[in-house]
């Protein structure tokens, strides 16, 4: 068990708002919003009832060389595409490869491949289905990859807990690394679940936003008129190591993990607890690991899909966490602009959250017209400055299954 502080040293992202980190965050302070029609004839051809997401900018066969990308499913080509960008930021650590590890999650997996594989079956028989089927498909593909493309030899391990995968990664890659398991850990998640099977089983379901005449504005949270989330896509990379680590090799610090904590509800399969007692529980298992108190934290990156039951109960478990004093901790909602990417979106806010610490300023969340009494967060439309001072800060993600995952991050 090592006890060195586990510190953040590369991001990566490609995002609905930008096709890198940096990218993403310029446009989330601008105000962007990654939402917009689907320009797909499958969304006529099936009278898909909700007829916008938010896909990611930059298209992966863009980016990867042809052979590469076809021998992955999207969600392992946006992963490649964010944990090369990460490691690129982190200097391109000098590891032993029997050091270096692995985990990186996903909510769905490779859902394109399988019914791609599927239709074909049923088109044209079973010889014509690719011999590469099921290592596309499979959830641990994108970690798998990753631990192929980098050599990573320590361990490739997934996680999928819904949208909680990707925060549960980070905590577990933290966890991973005090343990003494390895020197260096790309963690991260990704998910490319737009398509027409999980587009009308989530709008079955009244999850998503039905904004058709205006998507940009479609994802509201805390708003009073709030609809549902929309549907997200892509990836995002952090590279983990141990500050004695990153110090050795004089790697750029751009902020330490210093907690996490992960519960279960045990209440029902979609739906949270509205008590918030499993996610306010994950919230102060993060926040004693890190030997915090809640007066500590000055930032939260909320969950806050915009959903009318989901974030009402997010501020009751940080009520019951914080008391009064949520009122005054500057709060952003950042699925506003980036839409929800589900197994990939825990991995993305975790990047915001180390911005927003490292440059004192909370992202802003668009679309708040009227905040809803029911939610009375300190969020804004504008940027909000965070002070100066030590910073403290967590980030939120609750799936389906019940699952909570909260990391908490501090300045260096």
């Amino acid at each position: 068990m090592t006890s060195s502080r586990i510190v953040v040293t590369g991001i990566g992202a490609s995002s609905p708002i930008g096709g890198t980190a940096p990218e993403s965050w310029s446009a989330l302070l601008s105000g962007a919003s990654g939402a917009r029609t689907l320009e797909h004839d499958w969304v006529q051809e099936y009278n898909l009832p909700v007829t916008f997401a938010a896909e990611a900018i930059v298209r992966p066969e863009t980016v990867l060389e042809r052979p590469v990308a076809k021998r992955l499913d999207p969600a392992s080509q946006f992963a490649l595409i964010a944990a090369m960008e990460a490691w690129a930021d982190a200097g391109s650590p000098d590891v032993d490869p029997v050091r270096l590890g692995v985990d990186f999650a996903t909510g769905i997996g490779g859902v394109w491949t399988l019914l791609d594989a599927w239709d074909t079956l049923r088109e044209k028989g079973p010889r014509r289905v690719m011999p590469m089927t099921v290592p596309m498909l499979m959830p641990n593909a994108a970690a798998g990859n990753l631990s192929l493309h980098f050599g990573a030899r320590a361990f490739a391990r997934t996680v999928a807990s819904a949208c909680a995968s990707s925060t549960e990664s980070i905590v577990n890659a933290v966890e991973h690394l005090r343990a003494g398991l390895a020197d260096v850990v790309i963690a991260g998640g990704t998910e490319s679940a737009i398509h027409p099977i999980t587009m009308a089983s989530f709008a079955s379901m009244q999850a998503l936003s039905k904004r058709n005449d205006d998507p940009a504005t479609a994802s509201r949270p805390a708003s009073v008129d709030r609809d549902g989330f929309v549907m997200g896509e892509g990836a995002a990379a952090l590279i983990l190591e141990t500050e004695e680590h990153a110090r050795a090799r004089g790697a750029k610090i751009y902020a330490a993990v210093v907690g996490g904590g992960v519960t279960a509800d045990s209440y029902h399969i979609t739906a949270n607890d509205p008590e918030g007692h499993g996610a306010a529980r994950a919230v102060e298992l993060a926040l004693s690991m890190a030997d915090a108190s809640p007066d500590d934290v000055t930032h939260i990156n909320a969950h806050a899909t915009s959903t009318p039951v989901g974030d009402p109960n997010e501020y009751q478990a940080l009520k019951m966490v914080f008391g009064d004093r949520i009122h005054d901790i500057p709060v952003s909602a950042t699925k506003a602009s980036t839409g929800h990417l589900l197994g990939g979106t825990g991995a993305l806010e975790a990047i915001f959250t180390v911005l927003a610490i490292k440059e004192r300023q909370a992202p802003p969340t668009i679309n708040l017209t009227t905040q809803d009494p029911a939610v009375p967060f300190r969020i804004s439309g504008s940027a909000q400055s965070l002070g100066a001072g030590d910073q403290l800060a967590i980030s939120n993600s609750f799936g389906f299954g019940g699952h909570n995952a909260v990391a908490a991050f501090a300045s260096v």
